[in-house]
């Protein structure tokens, strides 16, 4: 009897020493197990239960969310439903995306790649989100803009667990913004992890970018105007603190529109861009324009014949692939590479846009594209231009 006593006050023992082992390191609430971080991403806090996990988003609020996020969707921030489809290489956890976003997807390779998104309802979270019809969707998290806390307000209010994603919280630097919503998507679906895989190439990329048009003299270094949006009524481009000026930067060429202060896209006159007299005229795809109408001068009464990026035939259209180039996605490492191609032949004469599109998808999202799928990207429908911006 004495002997089954010890053995038993041996095990409890032996239980309690276990287990306090098992708490150091860990909190009351969680295990060790519970509190890994496999992405390394900075704003990852840890689940409050095992069948949870808080992080902080972009804005710095504290979202608890399901472990398991089966159903997605998403507000005001337009490119990053083309970053979920190709992070899943499926569009099948997508429950609501903005309208903006399927134009984009219904008029470029998204739909190609993933039809199942063309099905995807748009209207409870176009403009200000209708909580009600949303809620009929179950999803377990809701993506919005950092820049519209409103927006935040409205869908944490209603019950949503509402997670803010950044676009300018990095100084509009398209390939950190990339790497830092990569890194958190890395965090809540660890399984899809593709945060490092993401960084390398980009960061290589853009480096090999940097290094070729470094020797640039001031001469040298092309004058580009960015078209953000141009119709009979109105013309809008970017200055310093808008996408524009980082691609320009990014490949050593110089913004036309520096000199505007204003976030986001400004307005100017045909009057001004005569001013700036352009080399390179860079037309996004959040305009119907097309090369060919500035070329032509076939919108409105603008004359556009006597500045030097049309006299030379430099006008060009940016690619559309996942979503428009213009922003932040999944396309812009190989933008990256197909803007300083254009802009500098010569640098990057050894350059095959085509192959290093190819590659990026298979090595980084094991998407296989064909070479009439990249060609397609590089070669935009106007279509997809007709974006209503809330």
């Amino acid at each position: 009897m004495k002997k089954l006593l010890s053995l038993l006050l041996a095990s409890v023992m032996l239980l309690g020493l276990l287990s306090a082992c098992a708490g150091s390191g860990a909190s009351s609430q969680t295990t060790a197990s519970d509190t890994s971080n496999p992405s390394g991403d900075p704003s990852w806090i840890g689940p409050s239960a095992s069948d949870t996990i808080t992080i902080t988003d972009h804005a710095g609020h504290t979202v608890e969310l399901p472990r398991h996020i089966e159903r997605i969707a998403v507000c005001d921030i337009y490119p990053l439903a083309s970053v979920l489809a190709v992070f899943f290489n499926s569009a099948e956890k997508l429950v609501a995306i903005p309208d903006a976003s399927m134009l984009a997807a219904k008029n470029g390779l998204l739909g190609q790649l993933y039809p199942e998104i063309l099905d995807v309802p748009t209207e409870c979270v176009s403009g200000t989100p209708n909580v009600e019809e949303l809620a009929k969707l179950s999803p377990d998290v809701v993506f919005y803009s950092a820049s519209d806390e409103g927006i935040g307000d409205t869908l944490r209010g209603a019950g949503f667990a509402a997670v803010a994603i950044s676009v300018n919280n990095w100084g509009y630097d398209c390939i950190e913004t990339l790497n830092q919503w990569i890194s958190l998507l890395g965090t809540l679906f660890p399984e899809n992890d593709k945060a490092a895989a993401v960084k390398a190439y980009s960061d290589e990329a853009y480096a090999d970018v940097q290094s070729r048009v470094a020797g640039l003299s001031d001469d040298e270094r092309a004058r580009i105007f960015v078209m953000f949006q141009y119709s009979e009524t109105n013309l809008l481009t970017s200055g310093a603190n808008f996408f524009g000026q980082w691609w320009c930067d990014a490949i050593g060429a110089v913004n036309a529109a520096s000199e505007i202060p204003k976030d986001n896209a400004a307005p100017v006159n045909l009057e001004q861009v005569y001013a700036w007299n352009p080399d390179v005229i860079l037309v996004t795809n959040f305009t119907k324009a097309q090369p060919a109408d500035i070329l032509n001068s076939t919108i409105g009464s603008d004359d556009w014949s006597g500045i030097a990026a049309v006299q030379n035939g430099r006008i060009y259209k940016m690619p559309l692939g996942m979503y428009r180039s213009y922003t932040p996605g999944a396309d812009t490492p190989v933008t990256l590479y197909w803007l300083a191609k254009t802009v500098y032949p010569a640098l990057f004469e050894d350059i095959d846009v085509t192959a290093k599109a190819k590659e990026y998808y298979a090595d980084v999202f094991g998407v296989t594209l064909t070479d009439e799928q990249v060609a397609s990207i590089f070669a935009p429908a106007s279509e997809a231009g007709g974006v209503v911006l809330n």
